[in-house]
């Protein structure tokens, strides 16, 4: 089977073939180092997550994966100075909160992670590329900036489909430099009032990088002057990333050979914003939601449609979860299991631009017919079954029996989890039998406040572990 992606560059769909067999090299722009993320920030990071496992474990392609740190610019500078904080410990705080936060979801670390500060050398190379190619200039107000001349790229607006003349002015840099107002910033010169330590010098004059030069010197860096897929969020297509595309290409760089683009977090139709507050930062919701739930949430809808946020969006991914853990605490008592073979359903799903909710489909199916054949009595079937799911919600990240989503971390403790509550079942069973209803309801509320809940069936009592452990008030 051949992995089809949606390209933004051509707008449909293409069968994806690495610049270089059995390896892929994939750029996504991290997030600018500003403040606390929330879940519309870290949805680009599920979504390409999903990807780079299914690259992974569809396709065994080795995958280099660079998620870059915008660590300067202006929203940085202003918010730092306004907090009275060192920009670069500002910045360095909420680039930890980023990394927890992913950490909490079950995101695989990046291959690299480059910090835009640390390849300043890089982006000079870039700018002086561009000069001597008559794509870029000096401001002659002697301010220190250096401009794109989008006029002299034919090529500008390709990526989005625009056309030069319909476009508004570039508003990242003082225009009294530019010969066109939508000539877009490479450099930017340093102004009064701004730290000492937020500039470097350059035969242009001391100043520091503009956004859309940091990521096209530091791909070049990490993954050479082609590589395969660029992705991130589709508001970042416009001016972002039609603006590396024109200085790398204008550069002589093939640069990205296909796009990929997610789809917004939205609340009332809007886009989310930090004006919404700290309600749903990462680190806050997961305080009364479970990780596990937040990240099926964020990765159980196809990653270029919109996700539409609102109190009891939750609760579904919650069941869906449940719905899972439960069939696997049937099927594997043990709590272990062997990842079983990828049904061809889920991987066509998959190879169709990582259609995740035909994927997802294909899951409760088989949990469907893994709690057939418990019913029927075949275990050996169910181990089989489970197996499976184990294999494909390890692809979309939410394995319930993965390290990540338990504490214990080993599967001995959860041998021995499994043990202990048995004990307490056949304990209540016992109690039941003998009419000693009191017992029977203290094991049950005993079980219930240390998270495990107790499902009576005409087959016995049936457990899962919730993760809502109760306190007696």
């Amino acid at each position: 089977m051949t992995l089809q992606i949606f390209d933004t560059a051509t707008g449909s769909q293409r069968p994806f073939e690495p610049l270089r067999e059995g390896h892929v090299g994939i750029y996504i722009c991290g997030l600018t180092t500003q403040g606390a993320p929330h879940i519309g920030h870290v949805r680009f990071a599920v979504a390409f997550d999903i990807l780079r496992r299914w690259l992974t474990t569809g396709h065994g392609y080795d995958v280099t994966l660079v998620r870059n740190v915008t660590d300067i610019d202006d929203k940085i500078l202003a918010k730092s100075a306004e907090a009275d904080v060192p920009w670069n410990q500002w910045s360095y705080n909420f680039e930890r909160a980023t990394n927890d936060a992913l950490d909490l979801l079950g995101v695989l670390r990046p291959s690299y992670e480059p910090r835009a500060t640390g390849h300043i050398t890089d982006m000079v190379d870039l700018v002086r590329m561009l000069i001597d190619k008559g794509h870029a200039y000096p401001a002659e107000d002697g301010s220190g900036d250096v401009y794109f001349d989008v006029k002299s790229w034919p090529e500008y607006g390709q990526l989005t489909r625009q056309r030069i003349d319909d476009m508004e002015p570039a508003a990242d840099a003082d225009p009294r430099g530019k010969r066109d107002p939508r000539d877009f910033a490479l450099w930017k010169g340093s102004k009064s009032g701004e730290p000492a330590n937020a500039s470097w010098p350059t035969p242009w004059g001391d100043g520091r990088p503009g956004w859309h030069l940091e990521c096209s010197a530091m791909v070049r860096r990490w993954l050479g002057d082609t590589f395969d897929i660029h992705g991130g969020g589709i508001d970042l297509r416009f001016p972002h990333h039609e603006n590396e595309q024109a200085q790398s290409r204008g550069a002589g760089l093939g640069f990205a050979r296909y796009w990929m683009h997610n789809g917004w977090v939205t609340i009332s139709g809007e886009k989310m914003s930090k004006s919404l507050g700290n309600s749903l930062a990462v680190l806050e919701l997961t305080k009364t939601v479970r990780p596990l739930v937040l990240r099926y949430y964020l990765g159980a809808v196809h990653y270029r449609s919109t996700i539409e946020y609102q109190p009891g969006s939750l609760d579904e991914a919650a069941a869906a979860v449940e719905r899972i853990e439960g069939f696997l605490d049937r099927a594997l008592p043990s709590g272990l299991a062997e990842s079983g073979a990828i049904p061809t359903a889920f991987a066509e799903a998959m190879d169709d631009d990582l259609n995740v909710s035909g994927a997802l489909a294909v899951v409760f199916d088989h949990i469907r017919q893994g709690n057939i054949a418990l019913d029927d009595g075949d275990t050996g079937k169910a181990a089989e079954i489970a197996g499976q799911v184990v294999a494909m919600t390890e692809v979309l990240g939410v394995n319930p029996l993965a390290k990540q989503w338990n504490s214990s971390g080993d599967g001995a403790t959860t041998a021995a989890l499994g043990s202990l509550v048995e004990s307490l079942i056949d304990a209540r069973a016992r109690a039941r039998k003998d009419r000693d209803f009191t017992t029977a309801d203290q094991i049950r509320d005993q079980l219930t406040a240390a998270g495990i809940a107790v499902e009576d069936s005409p087959d016995g009592a049936r457990w899962t572990v919730t993760g809502k452990p109760t306190k007696d008030d």
